[in-house]
């Protein structure tokens, strides 16, 4: 089982890694990192600064990957084919594809970008505005100059869609929501400061941030967690940094499905966890660096 993950050191300085992706073997537990965001061809202040690389997906023998404000395709060596790029993209994060369209959560626009596969242009656009009366999503191009304004007011930060809706969720939204194309409904209720909710077997798993572990809430009342790993302080790097930017032991981020009973989270330092609902345990960690910086930010199992 491979898994892809992309990586973000926070607080580092230019000429220092700043992450990247990588491809992590559960077997022979050996990782490789085949995207350097550091690369000196990348231009430093036209994608994302130090925010990195974020949300992984695929569609065929493409691999897209999401930065700041420009969705990156490569093919399967990493070999990149094609950027592209949107007025509406700013701090983006999850992303997710269904049928023929990419979705990207474009979070400093409190919106959600969608990316025409077929066309490779930007077509569909939905700002998620919180009122009195809750939720509204307003519909816009994002291809023409009439659209949102810059705002992060929910901090829209995982996305996901099927033919039920399209799923969306923030720091501060309180829930998992999903669009029907009508009407904004709430799916399930969540805390507050938790990253990639999505819908799982008869509920719901997210990265519950604040309280260190992966959460899963079931529409029948049946709710699960699972412990982000904890190392010795004594085994971290860059801990004598006193810096907001920098991520902190135990941070939770990225989490994929791989089976109807397994799931993978990431944390920091960057380490991918296995997570059994089997056996309602941690079925194994794969630690990639012990720098406190270091955390996953994107993550996918690998299918090719």
């Amino acid at each position: 089982m491979k898994f892809i993950a992309t990586s973000v050191v926070r607080g580092s300085q230019q000429g220092e890694s700043h992450g990247g992706v990588y491809l992590i073997d559960c077997e022979t537990e050996k990782y490789e990192q085949v995207i350097d965001w550091n690369t000196m061809d990348i231009d430093w202040q036209g994608r994302g600064w130090d925010r990195g690389l974020r949300g992984i997906a695929f569609d065929n023998n493409r691999v897209f990957i999401a930065a700041s404000d420009e969705l990156f395709e490569y093919d399967t060596q990493f070999k990149h084919v094609a950027s592209y790029k949107n007025p509406f993209l700013k701090h983006c994060h999850e992303i997710s594809i269904y049928r023929r369209r990419l979705f990207i959560s474009s979070t400093g626009f409190d919106s959600i970008v969608g990316f025409d596969l077929d066309k490779n242009r930007f077509s569909y656009g939905l700002n998620i505005i919180k009122d009195f009366n809750g939720y509204r999503a307003l519909p816009f191009h994002p291809e023409q100059e009439k659209g949102p304004q810059p705002s992060n007011q929910l901090h829209l930060n995982s996305i996901f869609c099927n033919s039920q809706s399209l799923f969306f969720s923030g720091l501060n939204t309180g829930g998992l929501f999903g669009y029907t194309g009508k009407h904004i409904q709430l799916f399930a209720k969540l805390p507050m400061g938790t990253h990639n909710a999505q819908p799982f077997g008869n509920g719901v798993i997210f990265n519950d941030t604040q309280s260190n572990v992966v959460k899963y809430f079931g529409r029948d009342g049946v709710s699960k967690e699972f412990p982000v790993p904890y190392f010795d302080a004594e085994l971290l790097t860059h801990t004598e940094l006193d810096d907001t930017r920098v991520a902190r032991q135990g941070f939770g981020r990225g989490l994929c499905v791989v089976s109807d009973h397994l799931i993978a989270g990431g944390s920091s330092p960057s380490t991918i966890s296995l997570h059994s609902f089997r056996e309602s345990l941690n079925a194994g960690s794969h630690n990639l660096s012990m720098d406190i910086r270091n955390s996953i930010h994107g993550l996918e199992v690998w299918p090719f």
